[in-house]
């Protein structure tokens, strides 16, 4: 009878002590669900840095497996008034520096976390069928051509340096009466390339994207304003520790190398 018991007591500690091994040994489903959870950083970026950073977002992703990475592309000084109005953003990546001035002298930006990261050239597309002889800015106002996309000078980047070109040549006023104006850059080389708009105004980078239209002129640089794009952290950031990896990130080699491969140039240091 004592041998029983004594048997009894022996295996019910080993069904006691395997349960607590095994209780010890399984990840709780909140450890589980820890480990799931990435953290979202959010980048409003420059409508013609679209196809770029998607490239980037992959070999990011792919190597950092606790961060997604959301984009909010537009036009910059759209994307600037939607951080000056609160809109949830970590980084801010525009297309010219007075964008990124502005937010900096409204200290939603810091100084010491923004640095110019690319620089752009201006071109003008046409159809890649159309036939109409465009090759310098003067042929814009021949009569052949009806329609000149162009994008938002107030908002638009890229229809600034616009503006500012045409103005140089003294074509901006002759051009009114043909102007059609785009919401981004991506816009107007969309009305180009579905034949709404002769001719275009975007970046040469969003012409190397599309087999849909060519590039008719180089703007001379000398009329517009060095186009940059500087990068920066908002302060308002729930994420700085995520944002500023990605934020050095960008400066490094790897991102570079993809920039360039867009047509996108590194500023000299």
């Amino acid at each position: 009878m004592r041998g029983m018991v004594k048997s009894r007591t022996v295996l019910l500690f080993v069904f006691v002590f395997s349960m607590v091994l095994a209780g010890c040994s399984k990840p709780s489903k909140s450890a589980d669900s820890a480990a799931d959870q990435k953290v979202e950083v959010t980048v409003s970026a420059a409508a013609s840095l679209t196809d770029a950073l998607g490239e980037i977002q992959k070999n990011y992703e792919s190597a950092h497996g606790n961060v997604k990475l959301n984009f909010n592309f537009g036009a910059s000084g759209a994307l600037q008034q939607q951080i000056e109005q609160g809109a949830p953003a970590d980084l801010f990546l525009s297309a010219a520096s007075k964008n990124m001035k502005a937010l900096i002298d409204k200290k939603l930006i810091d100084a010491d976390n923004q640095i110019p990261l690319l620089t752009n050239e201006l071109v003008v597309v046409t159809p890649a069928e159309g036939s109409i002889p465009i090759g310098s800015l003067t042929d814009l106002t021949n009569s052949g051509v009806k329609k000149v996309a162009i994008g938002i000078p107030d908002s638009v980047p890229a229809g600034n340096y616009a503006k500012q070109a045409l103005t140089a040549a003294k074509l901006w006023d002759a051009l009114q009466g043909k102007m059609v104006q785009g919401k981004d850059v991506r816009q107007v080389l969309q009305y180009v390339e579905t034949g709404n708009a002769d001719a275009g105004f975007v970046y040469k980078t969003d012409a190397l994207t599309s087999s849909k239209v060519k590039t008719a002129v180089t703007v001379d640089p000398a009329t517009y304003p060095a186009i940059e794009y500087p990068i920066g952290i908002v302060k308002a950031t729930k994420h700085g520790k995520e944002a500023k990896v990605f934020y050095d990130y960008l400066q490094s080699k790897e991102a570079l190398d993809v920039f360039v491969k867009y047509g996108f140039s590194i500023p000299a240091k």
